[in-house]
């Protein structure tokens, strides 16, 4: 009656195992490590690198356990944190800056571990330590320039339609002036044609004599911030990837700020320089000699100083539209960059080469610095300052599509970080640092050590309770609850979910609704009992009794920490994730390993009373 199946124990336990097995790396301690890679290109890593810097931590007499090199990055591994943080200095004063160093953590996990696919639970900002960064993306700055870049392209429209006219960017306005009526009005019946968009209009258009005044509309308005910052924050995801900084949290928070969190990274300055490098391209025509001064813009080149070349001010495409880039060398072994674009800009780029043929098309990398100064005071000023200059003035030998090649580089270094930024993603709009915290790694110790010491407490009493109250059916839930402990653990460590200190909480509420279960089937079985039934269809009905109760219970409960997950962010969010896990892994060993530790000590017996 009270008796398993060989089929379903051997499941039921094959669980458990596999739970021990995934569980296991978070016994193993963490070690010092450094994290390192190229500022200016992650693919000049490679095993010369590891010949380089071991042979400079072994001059330094740093010892090192071992040097891995990864895909993106090269990981040191130290024993102790004094010789990790020698190991930055000596390796920050070898690079002389090429180098972006991050200070960071390395599991100890055996190898064979790690073959099976096991990793320790990635731990949240305030128990790992690390960086939090917010950054806010200036939209008025980008709509101002989105507005005034598409001033150009409608004085280049109406010039094709023999329209004269000639325009002026005021702040977040433009001002179309034409020489008579006439053009006027062939003007503003074209923007009436071509004003609508998905939200209502695109311009707010007045006039003023023979000047039409255009500005974004809010609704617009609106939709081009979120356009930009949402572009920022899948730039910035690609980007601390692409660098190899390990589980990063990048989320949006508010209109147009953007919350950047990485833990187990202590150096903020490298931090900053991974994810604050814009990077942007601009593929215009080089203007003709004859063309008005207003149609056209002076650049110098990057890597020609004092060379210079006037480009027009309509820009063709952006890096927006590159969906891959990769670096390497011509034909003449010569550092090119292989492009490939979307839909819309190829199609973008083929109707501005299909009849230009011969002319020039001049790359333009635009980039985003900011200088921090501080005054006798320590207060910080920030200034900011954009960069543009050429890379590339290649001839167009034919029409271009959706492939094409970068030629012109100064160095396969450069080519390599430039395929590098269009891998990533350009950032939309310029952002600025607004807010900076480091968390120590002692804090997250303390954090991580009065944690586990809760979950520990609450254990210990609810065993102690469990097992005075119950006897041997306390026992069983109990070793159901260790169960429970592990699966949960086990689960968060192969879906890779982030642990946080209200994660914590939410596995201690766990153990309590664990137990909650088990006092409810213990209960039923005691009213059974109660009723004169014999032991064994007690203990059967007192399970199969409760089922429904507890289903019902776990499932309402599920329900809210999905909802909680779904609209919460940072602690309520690390909250649900581990409430979540629980409520589904106590289901299964409340009711199944539970009920196969009682079918294991009264089920293949006689018994003639049952106290409980």
């Amino acid at each position: 009656m009270n008796q398993f199946k060989i089929w379903q124990i051997v499941l039921i336990y094959s669980v458990l195992i596999i739970g021990i097995i995934f569980a296991m790396p978070n016994f193993y301690p963490t070690k010092p490590a450094l994290q390192v890679a190229f500022g200016a290109s992650s693919s000049a890593l490679n095993t010369n690198i590891i010949q380089s810097v071991t042979s400079e931590l072994e001059a330094k007499n740093i010892e090192f356990e071992k040097i891995e090199l990864d895909t993106n990055s090269l990981k040191i591994i130290f024993d102790d944190v004094e010789e990790q943080l020698a190991g930055r200095r000596a390796l920050a004063e070898y690079s002389d800056g090429d180098f972006i160093i991050a200070l960071n953590s390395e599991p100890s996990t055996p190898e064979w571990l790690r073959s099976l696919g096991g990793k320790p639970v990635n731990l949240g900002l305030d128990l790992a330590g690390g960086i939090h960064f917010l950054l806010e993306v200036d939209t008025e700055r980008y709509s101002k320039e989105r507005l005034s870049s598409e001033g150009a392209s409608l004085v280049e429209e109406f010039l094709s339609r023999n329209i004269n006219a000639s325009y002026v960017s005021t702040g977040g306005e433009i001002k179309l002036s034409f020489i008579n009526s006439n053009n006027l009005e062939q003007a503003r019946e074209y923007l009436n044609q071509n004003n609508f968009i998905t939200t209502g209009s695109k311009y707010s258009i007045s006039q003023s004599g023979n000047t039409i005044n255009l500005q974004y509309t809010n609704e617009y308005l609106s939709e081009i911030v979120d356009y930009a910052v949402e572009q920022n924050l899948v730039a910035l995801r690609n980007r601390v990837n692409e660098l190899g900084v390990s589980e990063p949290i990048v989320q949006r928070q508010g209109r147009a700020r953007i919350v950047v969190e990485l833990p187990g990274v202590q150096d903020s300055t490298s931090a900053k320089k991974i994810i604050g490098k814009t990077a942007n391209l601009e593929f215009r025509l080089e203007a003709r000699p004859n063309d008005q001064f207003l149609r056209k813009e002076q650049f110098s080149f990057k890597s020609q100083s004092g060379r210079t070349a006037f480009l027009e001010k309509v820009i063709i495409l952006t890096g927006d539209n590159v969906t891959n880039a990769q670096s390497g060398f011509d034909e003449n072994g010569r550092p090119q960059v292989n492009i490939n674009l979307d839909i819309d800009g190829g199609r973008a780029m083929q109707n501005a080469t299909k009849d230009n043929v011969g002319r020039n098309l001049g790359v333009l990398l635009i980039e985003e610095k900011t200088k921090t100064y501080f005054d006798e005071n320590d207060n910080v000023t920030q200034e900011k300052e954009t960069v543009r200059q050429i890379i590339s003035n290649a001839t167009i030998q034919d029409t271009l599509g959706t492939s094409f090649r970068i030629t012109g580089l100064g160095s396969s270094q450069e080519a390599s970080e430039l395929a590098l930024l269009l891998r990533a993603g350009a950032l939309a709009a310029p952002m600025t640092f607004v807010e900076e915290q480091t968390i120590g790694p002692s804090l997250g110790e303390e954090n991580i050590e009065k944690g586990i010491n809760s979950v520990i407490i609450g254990f210990i009493l609810v065993f102690i309770f469990m097992l005075i109250r119950y006897r041997l059916f306390g026992l069983s839930a109990n070793i159901a609850l260790m169960s429970n402990l592990i699966l949960v653990t086990a689960i968060m460590s192969a879906v890779g979910a982030t642990l946080t200190l209200p994660g914590i909480a939410g596995i201690v509420l766990t153990v309590g609704m664990a137990v909650d279960a088990n006092v409810l089937i213990f209960a039923r079985i005691s009213e059974e009992l109660k009723a004169n039934v014999d032991p064994q269809n007690a203990i059967r009905n007192g399970f199969s009794k409760a089922f429904s109760t507890i289903m019902d219970a776990n499932i309402t409960t599920l329900l809210v920490a999905l909802i909680l997950y779904a609209i919460g962010t940072g602690p309520i969010k690390g909250f649900a994730v581990t409430l979540s896990i629980g409520i589904v892994t106590s289901i299964f060993t409340a009711i199944l390993v539970t009920r196969s530790l009682v079918n294991f000590i009264y089920g293949y017996r006689r018994v003639e009373e049952l106290k409980i």
